[in-house]
């Protein structure tokens, strides 16, 4: 008898120590998760990022349309712009309506109105990241809920959705840049 109790003694405390243990690791897992979000919006992990493809852009070549190419380099700052600022404010504000699709997320013009816009639009993408990032490291953000007023996606989701455009169209224009000759030298 005396030594059936000993033996219980010994696998409560280890029973304890498993479940302390997989709550510990839950959270190591959850702040990795939101920490490789986070880097993933910043998209220099598998490729090149914002920084070194908008970085040093010639004024003269934003405007330009090469035969062949859909966009010019302002047409697809702009995208990128206001596509993760509709993404940033869906996640964050049940109140927000998108622009019409496509035309609401594309320039009217093929031309930046101004240097002032160029600086404008890189500067409004780079805020809307930071705040895309501060939103999946948040602890108090849910990844997994629904967004209320959504039709099904999560802020996971549309984190993920954030990266994978802003990669797709920045590959868009490190090729245009490319193209243009104006690729700085590695």
């Amino acid at each position: 008898m005396a030594h059936a109790r000993k033996h219980k003694s010994k696998t409560k405390p280890a029973a304890r120590k498993k479940t302390v243990g997989v709550a510990a690791t839950e959270r190591l897992d959850d702040k990795l998760l939101r920490a490789h979000l986070a880097k993933l919006l910043d998209a220099d992990t598998a490729h090149v990022n914002f920084e070194k493809t908008i970085g040093g852009w010639p004024t003269a070549q934003r405007e330009v349309k090469l035969q062949g190419t859909p966009h010019t380099a302002w047409q697809l700052l702009e995208h990128l712009r206001i596509a993760q600022w509709d993404i940033l404010e869906f996640c964050r504000n049940p109140k927000h309506v998108s622009p019409e699709w496509p035309s609401g997320y594309w320039p009217s013009s093929e031309t930046p109105p101004n240097a002032e816009a160029w600086d404008g639009s890189v500067k409004a993408f780079r805020a809307d990241r930071e705040a895309m990032q501060k939103l999946v490291e948040n602890p108090k953000t849910n990844l997994f809920a629904r967004i209320p007023h959504g039709t099904g996606q999560t802020i996971l989701r549309e984190a993920l959705l954030a990266a994978d455009h802003i990669a797709y169209h920045l590959g868009q224009l490190v090729l245009l840049r490319r193209l243009l000759g104006n690729w700085p030298s590695e």
